[in-house]
């Protein structure tokens, strides 16, 4: 898996994440979806890691995956940011995964 990240998406992280240390991980979160493959992405800063995340690495240091939630996402991924939503983008060659893809905080 290759992910992309666009220099106005790395601006964006950067900004979100200020001095705060943690991971960045590609999240396809299923909670309240009612199945597995209606997930949604998006991009949480975590203070640790599991088991199962394996490091992406990108031009902005490493995104985390969940090795069992790979096979929902495409082998080439792009994030971008869109000004005018004011949100990430999640990108593959032929589609938008997610046009509209948040970036949360869980680091407590």
């Amino acid at each position: 898996m290759e992910i992309t990240i666009t220099d106005i998406a790395a601006q964006k992280i950067a900004e979100k994440k200020g001095q705060q240390e943690g991971f960045l991980k590609l999240k396809y979160d299923t909670e309240g979806c009612g199945c597995v493959v209606s997930g949604v992405t998006a991009l949480w800063l975590v203070d640790r890691l599991h088991e199962e995340d394996r490091a992406i690495e990108t031009s902005i240091g490493p995104i985390y995956v969940e090795k069992s939630k790979e096979v929902f996402l495409n082998d080439n991924l792009k994030i971008d940011f869109s000004p005018s939503t004011n949100s990430f983008q999640l990108k593959s060659p032929g589609e938008y995964l997610n046009p509209r893809m948040s970036f949360l905080n869980k680091i407590n």
